[in-house]
């Protein structure tokens, strides 16, 4: 059985094909092995533990274009990260660019539940993005992913003597804040261009957000409280947002440089099959 295990998360975390021969006359540094891999890595014992690797460091393949079939061509691998390239920016995104989705095998988006989610993040001199999750991809009601998703802020902060995004100076919408809903303490965030360490549990209607090992948003959802500050927020004017109990995972398109490495996600049990199992 975790043969089987090992396998089925290694054909899901790999959607990239090799080519079917090498080069006949291919030198022989060509065909040495590959240097040890030092991020995006995964271990037998956290698939047997139902973690899944959404990104390898080598290719694109298990993410897509919100509403689309393919990932755009501004999202590129560098140094063993995923990375939106902003060189060609395009009104507040960027051109080839777009929020991305992690898909499953049939190409529909994988939706959770409970889950937890985490990895690296590192954000680009006054630069803007975002982790959005709990997402319902009806395009036709829903343009944009973060109208029903929920998003951990992505965001140069800037300090004392470096300017930042202009959104570091508006509450709530700094780096780790739930976006406009809940803001994150004073100090958890690191400087651009420096890595930033994030988790994202949501499990029986409670969510908590981690950055850098600080607890940064904990709070239940969907209940009066959530709807009130729901309404009290910029989103009052999107009916779909912030509803979904389960739903996919993006990563944002703002227009600026951005990073991700080191994506792992793992379903958790509901109370109801705790209940069960107990």
């Amino acid at each position: 059985m975790k043969h089987l295990l090992l396998s089925a998360a290694a054909l899901f975390a790999v959607a990239c094909t090799a080519p079917a021969e090498a080069p006949v006359d291919a030198p022989a540094e060509e065909t040495a092995d590959a240097p040890e891999k030092l991020h995006n890595n995964i271990t037998e014992a956290e698939i047997i533990d139902g973690w899944e690797l959404l990104f390898d460091g080598q290719c694109t393949g298990n993410f897509r274009k919100y509403g689309d079939t393919v990932i755009g061509k501004a999202w590129v691998i560098e140094d063993e990260a995923l990375h939106l390239d902003a060189s060609n920016k395009e009104d507040w995104q960027v051109n080839g660019g777009g929020d991305i989705v992690y898909q499953d095998i049939d190409g529909s988006i994988r939706e959770f539940e409970n889950f937890h989610f985490k990895g690296e993040w590192k954000i680009g001199e006054r630069g803007n993005s975002g982790i959005i999750y709990l997402i319902n991809e009806d395009t036709e009601q829903y343009p944009y992913c973060w109208m029903t998703g929920l998003e951990m802020q992505v965001l140069d902060n800037g300090t004392d003597s470096t300017e930042g995004h202009p959104d570091a100076a508006i509450h709530k919408h700094r780096a780790g804040d739930l976006y406009d809903i809940n803001a994150a303490p004073e100090g958890a965030a690191k400087l651009a261009g420096e890595w930033n360490q994030f988790e994202i549990i949501v499990q029986n209607g409670h969510l908590t957000q981690k950055l850098n090992g600080v607890v940064i948003v904990d709070r239940d959802l969907f209940d009066d409280a959530w709807r009130a500050d729901v309404a009290a927020s910029k989103f009052h004017e999107f009916p779909g947002y912030g509803t979904y109990r389960k739903g996919g995972i993006a990563l944002q398109d703002h227009g600026d440089n951005v990073w991700y490495r080191n994506l792992k996600i793992k379903s958790l049990a509901s109370a109801e099959a705790e209940a069960i199992e107990e």
